[in-house]
């Protein structure tokens, strides 16, 4: 039985889900078959680093992750990912600004 590593900390699904269905997104790392891919060895790729498919299905893990269901143009596999193994390519996230401290009147006064 594997064990099942589970962050705690973190419940998606008590926000909406970061993708849509249709979105176009990228994936963040290599993924493996973990034994729950038919057809395919344990261990073998299924989506490389840079890879780029569509989000086809939202589902949930675990009653606190959103699984995204990934079809892959290149491969045309279709792949179960999380959010953080995924980047939008149809919405990708501007970087947050740096804050600066901005002075008030009250502040130049001495």
């Amino acid at each position: 039985m594997t064990n099942i590593s589970r962050d705690s900390s973190v419940v998606e699904i008590n926000d909406p889900p970061t993708f849509s269905y249709g979105e176009r997104v990228r994936s963040r790392r290599t993924i493996r078959n973990d034994g729950t891919f038919p057809g395919k060895d344990i261990g073998e790729i299924l989506a490389k680093k840079g890879e780029e498919g569509y989000v086809t299905s939202i589902g949930t893990f675990l009653q606190q992750f959103y699984i995204y269901g990934v079809e892959f143009m290149e491969t045309g596999y279709r792949v179960g990912m999380k959010r953080k193994e995924l980047e939008s390519v149809d919405n990708p996230i501007e970087p947050q600004k740096p804050k600066t401290a901005t002075k008030t009147k009250s502040e130049d006064v001495t």
